[in-house]
C-alpha cells in the first residue's frame, strides 16, 4: 500500500502509478477539489464519468461545517460523500492563510474566526491531524504555515521553520493514532515551504527527508501570488534535488501550468479553477479558453470541443450552452464545470501517453502552439 512506481520518463516528466487503499492512480493526475465534501455542481457519478480517480477535500471546511464528528457518524468521508475512489484531505493551512484579519498564528497553531458562525476556534498540528484521521482520507496533509507569494526572506524562513516544527508534531500524532488503530489505511505527506527562495527550499527539503520516511511530498507556497515564470523557475531548479516520491504541486490547475509543471517533474495537482471558471462561463478547449457568454456563440451549432467525449460536448451545441448562461440556468454551470474537469483529466492522460512515448518535449511544444498560440512557456 502507498507504493509509487515510475513507469516511464521523458526528460524530467514522469508517468507513474500510485497505489492507495481505495484504488490505483495513474500520474500525472489532476484532482478535482471537493472542498466541503462535494465538487461544486458535480455528483460523484459525474466525476466517475469524466475519469476522476483522486479527489481532494478540505479539513478546515469540514471541521467548521458539518464537523468531523458528523462525518464520522455517517461513515467517514468516503461514505459521507459517496466516493469510493481515493481521497486526499488538505490540512486547512491555506484556508487559514486566506482568512487574514480573522486569524492569529503562533507556535501552538492558528486561532481563527469561523466564516460560518463567527465562533473562535483553534487549529493546531495535532488537531488538524486528528480531524483528518477521523475523516479517513487515503492521504492526509501535514499542517503548514503559508505566506504570500513574493514574501521576503525573513518571512519565508519563519514560515518554513514553523512548518517543519509543525510537521514533527503532525508526524508524532499520526504515529500515535496509527498505533491505536493499526488497521487504518492512511498516510501523511509533508509540505515543502520556502517561498521563492531556492536556498530555503533546499534546506527545507533536506530537513523533511531527515525527519523520516515519507510516501509522498507536497510543494506548497507557490501559486499564491508570485508571477508564473517565478513558479516555473523554482520548480525547474528544485527538480534535480527532489526524491523519486510522488510530487504534489498544491493549488495549481490551469492547463498551461499543468504542462509546465509536468515538464519539471511534478505528478499531482489540484485547483478549483476548472469548476470556478465553468460556473463563470469560461471553458478550456484545445485552442485556448472560450467565453461562452460571447455573442459569437449565439447560434453556433458546433460542440464546445469536438475532440471531447464528455456529456457536454457530445450532447449540446455552443448556442445552447450560451443560452443557458444568458438565461441564468443552473444546468449551464454544471455542464461547463463537467467539461473543464474532463479537459484537465484528458490533458493529464495525453501527457502520460507522451511521456510513455518518450516524446513529452515535442508534444508540449505542439500543445503550446495550439493552446497558447506560442511555442514557449
Amino acid at each position: 500500500m502507498f507504493e509509487f512506481v515510475i513507469d516511464a520518463t521523458s526528460g524530467a516528466a514522469r508517468a507513474g502509478t500510485l497505489t492507495l487503499p481505495h484504488g490505483s492512480v495513474e500520474t500525472p493526475v489532476f484532482m478535482p477539489v471537493g472542498t466541503q465534501g462535494t465538487v461544486r455542481a458535480l455528483s460523484p457519478n459525474d466525476l466517475r464519468s469524466v475519469g476522476a480517480t483522486l479527489v481532494l477535500a478540505n479539513t478546515y471546511h469540514l471541521h467548521v461545517r458539518p464537523g468531523e464528528q458528523v462525518v464520522e457518524k455517517l461513515g467517514a468521508l468516503h461514505r459521507f460523500m459517496a466516493w469510493d475512489r481515493p481521497l486526499l484531505t488538505d490540512s486547512g493551512g491555506f484556508q487559514v492563510f486566506s482568512l487574514e484579519g480573522f486569524r492569529r498564528v503562533d507556535e501552538g497553531g492558528v486561532e481563527f474566526q469561523s466564516h460560518v458562525d463567527g465562533s473562535r476556534r483553534t487549529l493546531t498540528p495535532e488537531r488538524a491531524t486528528e480531524i483528518q484521521w477521523v475523516l479517513g482520507a487515503d492521504i492526509a496533509m501535514a499542517f503548514d504555515h503559508v505566506v504570500p507569494g513574493g514574501a521576503d526572506l525573513p518571512t519565508a524562513r519563519d514560515a518554513m521553520e514553523r512548518t517543519l516544527r509543525w510537521l514533527e508534531r503532525c508526524a508524532r500524532r499520526h504515529a500515535e493514532l496509527k498505533a491505536v488503530v493499526a488497521s487504518c489505511d492512511q498516510t501523511l505527506w509533508p509540505i515543502l515551504q520556502g517561498g521563492t527562495h531556492l536556498a530555503l527550499r533546499e534546506e527545507g527539503l533536506r530537513r523533511i527527508l531527515d525527519l523520516g520516511s515519507w510516501t509522498g511530498l507536497a510543494i506548497g507556497g507557490l501559486s499564491v501570488g508570485e508571477p508564473k515564470p517565478v513558479m516555473y523557475d523554482m520548480l525547474e531548479r528544485l527538480e534535480p534535488r527532489l526524491p523519486t516520491l510522488p510530487r504534489y504541486l498544491m493549488g495549481v490547475g490551469f492547463p498551461e501550468d499543468l504542462v509546465a509543471a509536468v515538464e519539471r517533474g511534478v505528478d499531482l495537482f489540484d485547483c478549483v479553477a476548472p469548476t470556478r471558471n465553468g460556473r463563470n462561463g469560461s471553458a478550456f478547449t484545445p485552442d485556448g479558453p472560450v467565453n461562452m457568454r460571447n455573442a459569437e456563440h449565439r447560434d453556433d451549432p458546433r460542440p464546445l470541443d469536438a475532440t471531447c467525449d464528455c456529456e457536454t460536448c457530445t450532447t449540446f451545441s455552443r448556442g445552447y450552452l450560451r443560452h443557458l448562461f444568458m438565461a441564468e440556468e443552473l444546468l449551464g454551470l454544471r455542464l461547463l464545470s463537467l467539461h473543464n474537469v474532463r479537459y484537465l483529466i484528458r490533458l493529464a492522460g495525453e501527457m502520460r501517453a507522451a511521456i510513455r512515448r518518450n516524446a513529452f518535449g515535442p508534444w508540449a511544444g505542439e500543445w503550446r502552439r495550439r493552446y497558447l498560440h506560442s511555442g514557449t512557456a
